[in-house]
């Protein structure tokens, strides 16, 4: 008797809450967001699952990845998401994805400085890893070029190079009488300077004064 009547508490309970759930809407129940990530291509990371995690408007709602990469979201009112893929080594790209009231999903990629470009992407979403974080700064190597073009070693071999290669240019015949060519010009080519010309110019209109000898004879015959 006392089993038959649990049996009964325990139907009715279970039937209760099947009605009721029936009669919530789906605003109600809330919306999903699904997609897949891909792993990076790194074969040493095997249990990347792990370390990934799904973020929903930087954490306010949080999602887990299965083995074969998908995952779920649940429990969205409609409304505007950015979803992010956390791996401490790989970035992903971020997503927006809009649910309006009826149901319907859109996804597009985000754009904080042209808010409003719209570029889709498909859904259920496809993460994809885009490059590794880099932590350090890679350390410069030493080159060979590095030393040759500095500023200093160019001062040093630049004036030993000039003294090893002028004495053999000079003793070459053909730049000997490309000197003497230049010279011969430089000597026809008698080219007054500026200055003597500009005070040719400005004597023309003076008149010579009398030196002062002759203005001296001139007194004494006074």
């Amino acid at each position: 008797m006392n089993t038959k009547i649990i049996i009964i508490y325990i139907s009715t309970f279970v039937l209760g809450n099947v009605y009721c759930a029936s009669d919530l809407t789906e605003e109600e129940i809330g919306h999903v967001i699904e997609g897949r990530v891909f792993p990076p291509e790194d074969p040493n990371n095997s249990n990347w699952q792990l370390d990934t995690r799904v973020h929903v408007n930087g954490g306010e709602y949080i999602g887990f990845v299965r083995e074969d990469g998908t995952f779920v979201v649940h429990n969205l009112p409609s409304g505007s998401y950015v979803v992010e893929i956390v791996h401490p080594d790989y970035m992903y790209e971020p997503v927006r994805v809009e649910i309006n009231s009826k149901g319907k999903y859109r996804a597009r990629k985000v754009n904080y400085v042209q808010t409003s470009q719209v570029i889709q992407v498909p859904y259920p979403l496809r993460m994809k890893p885009v490059t590794k974080f880099r932590y350090f700064q890679v350390r410069e190597q030493w080159r060979l070029t590095d030393f040759l073009f500095n500023p200093m070693v160019v001062m040093m071999v630049l004036p030993l190079f000039l003294i090893m290669i002028l004495p053999k240019m000079m003793n070459d015949p053909e730049t000997k009488e490309d000197l003497k060519q230049i010279s011969n010009l430089a000597k026809i080519s008698d080219v007054p300077e500026m200055s003597e010309m500009f005070t040719k110019i400005f004597n023309r209109g003076s008149v010579p004064k009398p030196t002062s000898s002759k203005a001296k004879q001139i007194k004494k015959r006074q």
